[in-house]
């Protein structure tokens, strides 16, 4: 099979041409930097050095699971697909930030930290294990999560994502760097709890990918759409407390309130940490 021309021509795959000095412009590879999926919605990311990507699907496991608060519209019995203010969300949430997990895909084991300390441990395809975890989140959260807390998994073909189509999330670091320009001090790139992290594009090109596709690994991305930022940015993921207004300052900088884009998957593969990204 032919490989793609790396000089950028009508139907042929771009190059990715960067800034790599003041006076200076040449070739440089966009390079996937980072692979995080959430299997608890609103609570801490897991780190993954390589996943497989079906077509039509988000990161498998990612949010998975969420709670439901007292005040939801979401039945625990029967859970489907609903708005982020029906669950618990770092958007309103925001101690949950204080939390680390680690995930153990083949046992469905979601292990909760502290300060490097495990306070709680269950397994979330069990019900006693997900009592477990809502018992932990009642005493955790202050005054109560509105109302006793129940674990739900999403059904066959649904996560509870922010928005309803399954798609992966995709931050270009430099584009968060930029952001850094604008609010003079560090911004946190977890704070944007994407999938998928870059490395070695301009900052806010990935604006330019639109309507287009990525290759990834063997892994093909239809991109769709830039995602526009709300309070969760304002929480750090550190801390768990509100220190910064992203959604401002995005509107300020750079007259938007954008940073990433959403995905699909239109071709399955296998995608790993060190991949190489480009443009068809």
């Amino acid at each position: 099979m032919e490989k793609p021309d790396i000089l950028t021509q009508p139907g042929r795959a771009e190059s990715l041409v960067c800034s790599m000095a003041s006076d200076t412009v040449g070739v440089m590879t966009v390079t996937l930097d980072r692979i995080y999926r959430f299997p608890v919605k609103g609570m801490g990311p897991d780190p993954l050095d390589s996943v497989a990507l079906q077509e039509g699907d988000g990161l498998p496991f990612d949010r998975h699971w969420a709670v439901v608060h007292g005040s939801s519209k979401v039945d625990p019995a029967a859970p489907t697909w609903a708005k982020k203010a029906n669950f618990l969300c770092l958007a309103r949430d925001e101690k949950l930030a204080q939390l680390d997990i680690a995930f153990d895909e083949e046992t469905r084991t979601l292990t909760v930290l502290r300060k490097g300390k495990q306070i709680s441990r269950a397994r979330l395809d069990d019900h006693m294990g997900r009592t477990l975890l809502q018992t932990f989140l009642a005493g955790f959260m202050p005054d109560g999560p509105r109302g006793n807390p129940k674990v739900v998994e999403a059904p066959q073909g649904v996560a509870f994502t922010d928005v309803e189509a399954a798609k992966v999330s995709i931050i270009n670091m430099a584009s968060v760097r930029d952001i850094e320009r604008v609010t003079r001090e560090p911004v946190d790139p977890m704070r944007f709890r994407g999938n998928l992290y870059l490395e070695g594009l301009d900052a806010w090109r990935e604006f330019d990918w639109i309507d287009k596709q990525i290759q990834i690994g063997d892994c093909v991305l239809q991109v769709l759409e830039r995602i526009d930022r709300c309070a969760a940015t304002n929480v750090n993921p550190q801390t768990g407390t509100i220190d910064m207004n992203i959604p401002l300052s995005l509107r300020k900088g750079f007259g938007h309130i954008d940073c990433g884009i959403h995905t699909k998957v239109v071709r399955s593969g296998t995608i790993k940490l060190g991949d190489t990204i480009t443009v068809l």
